[in-house]
């Protein structure tokens, strides 16, 4: 989007400690450096094209680790697809399942592909926003208005988007919540597209639940993960989708007619990875149980960071990214020149005068509804150590 485009200029411009964009900077773990140099050198063939939708080793992989997650028989030829990243499993799905005129509900603020990637396939979006809980402390008191949501379904509602763990909020959608969207789903004979790439990133105290495990969902269900999030690897570019046959298939097309086929070696190096964690998949020796582990330790840093500086954090169940209210500060802009929102001008002030990047989470709203971003500021912690930084 342009609004990435803008801050990553101003983040190359300025070279800030960069809290913004959501990648790690943490050491590569060996067993994955291993995996990667195993890919490359072991065998010839797995320098050619593999097959389409995913190459053999890691569909087989993938249907081993999450049959018993999703509580039902996978059928690795048919309700699999690998793809590039979580994106190009959003753009399969949205592709293949969206026709021109069909609406799609997203909730807002939302990765900021959804909603491009909706009207390139003619759809229609209706964005229904999560509301904010006065005096918020954390990421559960972003919280949908029940009524709202209900409304916003309709006979022409083909599909709704949902992403738990939520970026930017660091909401995991609880229980209750997931049953209502269920209920409405199948109601309305809707789509559920669930953006899950977050799935291993969350804290203790904290169960990330899968729609497709509740009743009825799991034939209306495509559910969306990354092996760049899940390995701290954004630059492996490998994600999946994993749903029922009838729905599977349009994927399979889109991707098809797209992308054809990905990067084997890549593949193989995520499949010896995945491995690795279903042998592991209980013991202390597991990378997805240990990172959100890692992860607490930075996040409580960073609270702390935002406290002694008077921003008040809004404290997230999952995921690497928190929100922050900046209104504390009291600063104010007077700059009749330019038109953006607060969190707009007060980033471009921190990159600028503070060296420090974040987010404006109004990048993440529709139009109508940006200014619900009001004083809150996105901050990425999977970074190394930000003990040093000083705000002033």
């Amino acid at each position: 989007s342009n609004d990435r485009v803008e801050f990553s200029g101003l983040a190359r411009e300025y070279n800030p400690v960069n809290l913004g964009q959501g990648f790690p900077d943490l050491p590569v773990p060996n067993f994955l450096k291993e995996a990667m140099i195993t890919a490359v050198t072991s065998n010839d063939v797995l320098h050619q094209y593999t097959r389409g939708p995913g190459h053999p080793r890691l569909i087989n992989a993938l249907t081993e680790l999450y049959e018993p997650l999703h509580r039902r028989k996978i059928n690795s030829d048919t309700d699999i697809l690998v793809t590039v990243g979580g994106y190009g499993s959003l753009y399969c799905s949205i592709m293949g399942l969206i026709n021109p005129g069909d609406e799609v509900i997203v909730i807002e603020p939302f990765f900021d592909c959804y909603v491009p990637f909706i009207k390139i396939a003619g759809g229609k979006p209706i964005c229904i926003p999560l509301r904010t809980r006065k005096n918020a402390t954390t990421s559960a008191d972003f919280y949908l208005d029940e009524q709202e949501l209900r409304s916003a379904f309709s006979d022409k509602t083909k599909c709704i988007i949902i992403n738990t763990p939520h970026n930017p909020t660091g909401k995991v959608f609880s229980l209750q919540e997931l049953e209502v969207i269920a209920e409405l789903c199948i109601k309305n004979n809707t789509i559920c597209i669930s953006d899950e790439v977050y799935e291993w990133l969350v804290y203790p105290g904290i169960s990330h639940i899968r729609i497709a495990t509740l009743p009825e969902m799991n034939d209306r269900t495509v559910t969306i993960g990354s092996a760049g999030k899940a390995f701290s690897v954004t630059g492996w570019k490998t994600g999946w989708s994993i749903g029922p046959p009838h729905l599977m298939k349009h994927l399979h097309a889109a991707h098809t007619n797209s992308i054809y086929t990905c990067q084997t070696v890549t593949q193989e190096a995520v499949a010896i990875a995945l491995e690795n964690e279903i042998k592991n998949r209980d013991s202390e020796d597991s990378y997805l149980n240990n990172l959100p582990k890692i992860l607490e330790s930075k996040r409580n840093q960073m609270v702390r960071f935002l406290s002694e500086a008077d921003i008040t954090p809004i404290v997230p169940e999952g995921g690497y990214f928190m929100m922050a209210d900046v209104s504390k500060l009291g600063i104010e802009f007077d700059d009749d020149d330019d038109k953006s929102l607060y969190d707009y001008k007060f980033s471009r002030w921190l990159i600028k005068k503070k060296g420090i990047a974040c987010i404006p989470p109004s990048a993440f709203y529709s139009e109508e509804n940006k200014a619900l971003s009001g004083r809150l500021i996105r901050f990425c912690f999977i970074k190394v150590n930000f003990s040093y930084i000083t705000l002033y």
